[in-house]
């Protein structure tokens, strides 16, 4: 051995002299510059295997995530393009003639609406066109509140307003008539015959309900000859009797004087009560709203007068000629014993007189159908007209007979 290549001392090799860093490294004692153990081939394509799967995990990860971000979006949106909801095609505007809409159609031009107000008091209703004059008609209750020196306002369905005049007015049948000027094209509204009203039959009601005018609704006729009365809220006010056709109709406070028209948008009625749930029977006063029972003049009364409103200024009563005691708590109708401020129970040369009847009778029926009070002998008796033939039966003693009479007359107020 040479002196360049001795050993360590004991004659050990010195590893730093033999050393070549250029040399192959020798199997399984391989070394980095940092001193980490180089990686096998083996290591190697672990390494990558693992590498590839959790790509893949990863890429499966987004492409799940964005997935269902666009699937969640294809699902609320329909696509990916602008939404378009569906719609029904246009239809032709015209309705059946006797639909609630075509009755409607028809009537709602000859349809007003009355704003009243007075010195101490205002209010909204309704009414309908009778001519082509400008006479309009409407409940008194609803103009009652202009007095001798108010205001009254009518609108039309147009949107068109003109002033108003009263021409006549009947506490005792809660009609008016006012007119108004100036105003062309008005339409008016065909009247119809409540003789032929039948329970049933569908109706509608047009009215300002709460001051919204041109309002619709509909229902039946629920009764025929409901005797009620209406009115003496207002200090100084009459006490109005009413053979009135019921309805299930809603009408509300405003919808007073307006029309119940029957199938062929003819009035058969004029809307003037309701019963609320408060107990309240006007129509202005009950502000609990409609529960379904309303009340409307038969047309074939209210006819008759507005005729008589139009042509003289004042409305006729037909009377029997007798004062009712009516605090009488029996069945029927008690003639009292003594008339008003001394004067007698059964006048003189009336009706009732003529035909036999005495104080203290009391009268159970008219034409056959029965009466239960004062007030329902009123209401029966106000349904005709002067000069109508009445048949009554009347109880004297325990003892029942009919009478025949000839009703007579009298002006309202």
């Amino acid at each position: 051995m040479s002196e360049g290549e001795a050993g360590a001392p004991g004659g050990a090799v010195d590893p730093w002299r033999t050393y070549d860093p250029w040399a192959k490294a020798a199997a399984g004692r391989a070394f980095q510059q940092n001193g980490a153990a180089v990686e096998s081939t083996g290591q190697r394509r672990r390494r990558v295997r693992r590498a590839l799967v959790g790509g893949a995990v990863a890429l499966a990860l987004v492409s799940g995530v964005g997935g269902g971000i666009v699937g969640a979006y294809l699902e609320r949106n329909g696509g990916l393009g602008d939404i378009v909801l569906p719609q029904a095609s246009a239809e032709p505007a015209g309705r059946d003639p006797d639909s609630v809409a075509g009755i409607s159609a028809r009537a709602l031009p000859s349809v007003v609406t009355l704003h009243v107000a007075g010195s101490k008091e205002s209010g909204t209703g309704t009414g309908f066109v009778l001519d082509d004059r400008g006479h309009i008609l409407t409940n008194n209750h609803v103009v009652e509140p202009a007095g001798s020196s108010g205001r009254i306002a009518v609108t039309f369905n147009s949107g068109d307003t003109a002033k108003a005049t009263v021409v006549g007015r009947d506490s005792g049948y809660d009609l008016a008539v006012v007119k108004v000027t100036g105003v062309r094209g008005m339409k008016p509204l065909p009247l119809g015959n409540s003789d032929n009203v039948r329970v049933g039959d569908p109706v509608v009601a047009i009215g300002a309900p709460f001051d919204l005018a041109g309002t619709v609704t509909s229902g039946i006729i629920s009764a025929k000859e409901r005797p009620i009365t209406a009115g003496a809220q207002r200090a100084g006010s009459d006490v109005s009797y009413v053979d009135a056709l019921q309805t299930d109709a809603p009408i509300n406070p405003g919808n007073s004087g307006g029309p119940l028209l029957d199938s062929r948008a003819r009035v058969i009625g004029i809307n003037s009560a309701i019963r609320s749930a408060d107990g309240g029977a006007d129509a202005e006063t009950g502000q609990s709203g409609s529960i379904g029972l309303g009340f409307a003049i038969p047309v074939n009364q209210a006819k008759r007068v507005a005729e008589e409103l139009i042509n003289t200024g004042r409305a006729t009563h037909p009377v029997i000629g007798v004062t009712l005691d009516m605090n009488y708590g029996g069945d029927g109708a008690r003639v009292a014993a003594h008339g008003n401020e001394g004067d007698p129970a059964v006048t003189e040369d009336g009706p009732g007189a003529r035909a036999g009847i005495e104080p203290g009778d009391v009268i159970t029926e008219v034409d056959g159908r029965a009466v239960h009070t004062g007030e329902e002998l009123i209401v029966k008796t106000r349904a005709h007209r002067p000069g109508d033939h009445l048949e009554l039966t009347v109880v004297r003693a325990g003892k029942e007979r009919t009478v025949t009479l000839v009703l007579g007359s009298s002006h309202g107020g």
